[in-house]
């Protein structure tokens, strides 16, 4: 990894709005060149695979990674990558990919609806917390232009991930309290806490929205597409194996060793502080268990 990305790092006003809000844009986060690929790749995946009942419609395809080597340059992209690790900390992974691709509705969908929703579906019926734990995020990777509202833009309530449940009208096509659209130019990336309440919305534009996501968890969380990339790895580096699942063993996504987690050991060199264990990580094996006492219920 190009420690060039330390330019990039978390910065302590950027950890504090994320904490505060649920989201950060990053802008520039793609070249130009590399966005215009990265469209061109989209373009491609829709010629393929938009059918005759899509047309006019949400084009949502999973488990991109595999699409195109621009695509593999993305998980680690220097401008958003070091702020991934700076939020989540070094014992982390791709478990989620896809792309959406949403044309002009308006013709088609008069009624259109919202869904607004938090990430991760059953977790969010079956952990006990409130708010609920942050486990995950994702990255919007916008390769096309949204800096008005009417492109199919991402609709957030900033602050509502520390809500675990959110008002809204039972008509289905309206907007909860403290809503609004996210504007960014093309090139940007969002980065949203997946707790944040956030829906689509319709593209009533000329513009075809197409957009990237990444979503980046705690190793030890399953992932959520088939993540069909272990072909990939005799050309990747260690730590973009590691993003993409690669470990030495099951015990290692919850006890690791630095095989297991090579990020971990380049921080070591490269920015130490972020090497560390934040108060939320299990132990790690450079440090003596705590001593426990009391008897677990050995429910998991």
């Amino acid at each position: 990894m190009d420690p060039s990305c330390l330019a990039h790092v978390l910065t302590p006003e950027e950890r504090q709005f994320f904490n505060a809000n649920g989201y950060l844009i990053v802008e520039n986060a793609i070249e130009p060149a590399a966005n215009q690929r990265l469209i061109d790749v989209l373009d491609r995946v829709d010629a393929r695979d938009r059918t005759a009942e899509l047309a006019g419609k949400l084009l949502c395809v999973s488990n991109i990674v595999p699409e195109d080597e621009g695509l593999i340059n993305l998980i680690d992209n220097p401008a958003v990558f070091p702020k991934i690790w700076g939020i989540l900390g070094w014992n982390i992974y791709l478990y989620h990919s896809h792309l959406d691709i949403t044309p002009n509705e308006n013709a088609h969908f008069q009624n259109w609806s919202v869904a607004w929703h938090q990430d991760s579906m059953r977790v969010n019926d079956e952990i006990e917390s409130d708010p609920r734990p942050r486990l995950s995020l994702k990255v919007g990777y916008y390769l096309t232009d949204v800096s008005v509202p009417g492109r199919g833009n991402t609709l957030i309530v900033p602050g509502s991930h520390l809500q675990n449940e959110i008002d809204l009208d039972q008509d289905g096509q309206s907007n909860p309290s403290g809503a609004e659209p996210l504007c960014v130019p093309a090139g940007s990336a969002v980065i949203i806490d997946r707790r944040i309440w956030h829906s689509r919305s319709s593209n009533s534009s000329d513009r075809t929205r197409k957009v990237v996501w990444y979503g980046y968890s705690y190793r030890w969380l399953r992932p959520k597409d088939p993540m069909t990339v272990e072909q990939l790895y005799p050309q990747l580096d260690p730590v973009r194996r590691q993003i993409l699942g690669d470990g030495m063993s099951s015990n290692g996504t919850y006890d690791p060793t630095d095989a297991d987690v090579p990020l971990r050991v380049w921080l070591r060199e490269n920015d130490p502080a972020a090497a560390g264990d934040s108060p939320h990580h299990e132990r790690s094996q450079s440090r003596p268990p705590a001593m426990v006492r009391g008897k677990g219920t050995g429910r998991y």
